[in-house]
């Protein structure tokens, strides 16, 4: 055995150490730094699609309670589908055929009753012939004037599977379905030394007052537009163009007082819709002043300009993204575009970089 330290030597020892582990700590102090990220948007705009994703791809995916509540939500989902585009065929002056007169009195009966097997079995039937019918076929290729998610036939293409008793939802349904935000939601990842908050509050109207509670301490604020929603009304209001109410919503936040100095990226989601309707429909519709034709790269970038130029802090960077939230691939590859983007930021804030 060696000789036993000094008094002296331990303390410096002691001291050294310390001086080590604060180093070290004050080193991981940004590694390890929670980062918080606000998601808004109007209702319906995909911000709540968006953050399912980061649970698919950063998490666990769906556990099965939260399966279970997704498999009862797009069962109502479908029956809310079926609600409407009976309601659209009669507002058209749209018929349907002799035999599914009976059906739909008799699905609007069914709606009433205590939910059964027998019940939800009849539903099913119900659901199958009128969706079959060329009334709520044509119904729904008008869907853009009505309160009807572009998910709808995707579900109703699916009744007769999703109204069995063994159904369990893929991410491909979870991600369809339409569950309004209420309240504030959140999910907490870790992401390349991290520590990732993800905070998603409601888009209707009457959500939006609760957002300014979560204006503190956040990092970059995502706030996600319906690109292919300007020829479409708002769900509360149906005198208010969707696209007009998204862009004055951005404006509003994005000078407010605690957000004005704060990063953002603003990512213009439903992409593929818009890239259809936009060769049919002129973006003239909601911006009389667009005089680009029905062209896919003069009406993004108008509506790009429009976005930007409605900030008006000169401090903040602006991150512009394309996105279609039901794509988890596109949905990773832009996620991982803004955590870069906030990572080099902070590491230069420390003098990392």
């Amino acid at each position: 055995m060696g000789p036993s330290q000094s008094r002296k030597e331990r303390r410096a020892k002691k001291k050294r150490n310390k001086r080590i582990e604060k180093e070290f700590a004050q080193d991981n102090e940004v590694l390890n730094k929670e980062i918080k990220i606000l998601v808004l948007g109007t209702g319906d705009s995909g911000k709540s699609t968006f953050v399912k994703q980061m649970q698919i791809l950063y998490k666990e995916g769906f556990n099965e309670s939260e399966k279970e509540l997704y498999r009862n939500a797009i069962r109502e989902n479908i029956k809310n589908h079926v609600k409407e585009l009976l309601r659209i065929a009669n507002r058209l002056g749209l018929t349907l055929q002799k035999t599914n007169l009976y059906n739909s009195e008799e699905f609007m009966r069914l709606l009433k009753e205590k939910t059964t097997e027998e019940i939800t079995e009849k539903i099913k039937n119900c659901v199958i012939k009128l969706w079959n019918d060329q009334a709520l076929k044509t119904a729904f290729k008008k869907r853009s004037q009505f309160q009807l998610p572009d998910t709808a036939n995707y579900f109703l293409n699916k009744t007769e599977a999703i109204f069995r008793s063994d159904y369990e939802p893929n991410e491909v349904d979870i991600l369809g379905c339409r569950i309004p935000t209420t309240g504030i939601k959140q999910i907490t990842f870790g992401l390349n030394d991290y520590i990732w908050k993800i905070v998603d509050v409601g888009g209707q109207r009457s959500e939006r007052r609760k957002w300014i509670h979560q204006f503190d301490d956040v990092h970059l604020f995502i706030y996600v537009c319906a690109i292919s929603e300007y020829d479409q009304q708002l769900f509360e209001d149906d005198s208010v163009n969707r696209m007009l109410e998204s862009l004055k919503l951005f404006k509003k936040t994005a000078n407010n007082e605690h957000f004005k100095e704060k990063d953002c990226a603003i990512l213009f989601n439903k992409m593929d819709l818009f890239t259809e309707k936009i060769l049919e429909v002129d973006l003239r519709v909601c911006f009389m002043e667009y005089d680009g034709g029905k062209d896919l790269e003069n009406a993004t970038q108008f509506i790009k300009n429009k976005f930007l130029k409605s900030s008006k802090s000169k401090k903040r960077e602006i991150y512009c993204h394309y996105t279609c939230a039901t794509d988890t691939e596109n949905v990773k590859f832009v996620f991982e575009s803004i955590q870069s983007s906030v990572s080099q930021k902070l590491m230069e804030k420390s003098g990392k970089l």
